[in-house]
């Protein structure tokens, strides 16, 4: 297999020079605490704007994204490197065909993820969807099936279309508030996780607004309704996920090939020999020594 290729970013000096202040900043600090690569996993449904946001997080078109055109039928790695920083971020096909979790495409990312270690899960969906329902939990628990549940302690959940006009009556920090409670609480539900858990240990969601048509401040950074500059934003939240203290998940062949069939019921086979020890073979002998004796008394007499 050929070596991923590592090229310069130099997409991050397309951005306003404080957005780029910004991130030279996030970055010398994840340096600082000996994280020298960083690699993002972007999963999610077909159509929510993983490729997009991809995109503007390395400010470079390094995957073609269009309406009209269908998402990359297999995961693509992307690498940059700046100042001694890698950063690799992964894109990945939509998890969902004919209204059905594709296990297909589960197993196809977990091959291509083979011996590489994931540093984040951002998990991608649209803020302008009005619900939730099965669907979304069934892909929440494929995804925590196929890597553990500890994956989600490096999630973030973000929500793209995030300059949506909220419907009649609703304000928009009122409608984000509500599509937020509603996505983190069908994830909470998918991994298994008690609320309680939850609230301890929150998954962080962040909103991100990739088209060309993004509001800007005064300093020329992309901003959502709210004000916030979202690209420094989002990579905030990356930071903080790497450095909370959980582990980095590392797809083996194990976690590939999910559990040996052969390997199950093991440790109950030393319990299993010892049951048909005394209660089987001992019992048979023990009938063969009073048949013997029985034997030898009659002909005694």
């Amino acid at each position: 297999m050929a070596a991923q290729v590592v090229r310069e970013w130099a997409g991050i000096q397309q951005f306003p020079a404080a957005t780029q202040t910004k991130l030279l900043e996030l970055l010398g600090k994840l340096k600082q605490e000996n994280v020298s690569t960083l690699t993002i996993l972007v999963m999610g449904k077909g159509g929510v704007g993983k490729s997009s946001t991809l995109n503007s997080i390395l400010s470079e078109r390094v995957v073609a994204t269009s309406a009209f055109q269908a998402e990359p039928p297999r995961p693509i790695m992307v690498s940059r490197a700046r100042a001694g920083f890698t950063l690799n971020i992964i894109d990945t096909p939509g998890l969902v065909e004919a209204g059905y979790v594709n296990d297909q495409v589960l197993d196809l990312i977990k091959r291509f993820l083979l011996n590489k270690t994931i540093d984040v899960l951002l998990y991608v969906d649209r803020l302008d969807a009005y619900r939730v329902d099965n669907l979304d939990l069934q892909i929440v628990k494929a995804i925590t099936d196929s890597f553990g549940k500890q994956i989600w302690r490096r999630g973030i959940v973000a929500l793209t279309h995030g300059q949506m006009s909220p419907p009649d009556g609703l304000s928009y920090d009122e409608f984000a508030s509500k599509r937020s409670a509603a996505i983190l609480k069908v994830v909470r539900q998918g991994i298994g996780m008690r609320k309680s858990e939850f609230q301890k240990t929150p998954i962080p969601l962040v909103l991100v607004e990739n088209s060309g048509r993004c509001n800007k401040n005064e300093s020329d950074e992309k901003i959502l309704p709210n004000g916030e500059a979202w690209i420094p934003g989002l990579v905030h939240k990356i930071t903080e996920v790497v450095l909370n203290g959980s582990q980095s998940i590392l797809v083996d062949k194990k976690l590939v090939d999910g559990p040996n069939p052969n390997e199950r019921g093991k440790l109950f086979i030393p319990l299993i020999l010892a049951f048909q020890y005394f209660f089987v073979v001992k019992r048979i002998e023990n009938w063969i020594r009073t048949d013997i004796r029985k034997e030898r008394r009659s002909k005694r007499f």
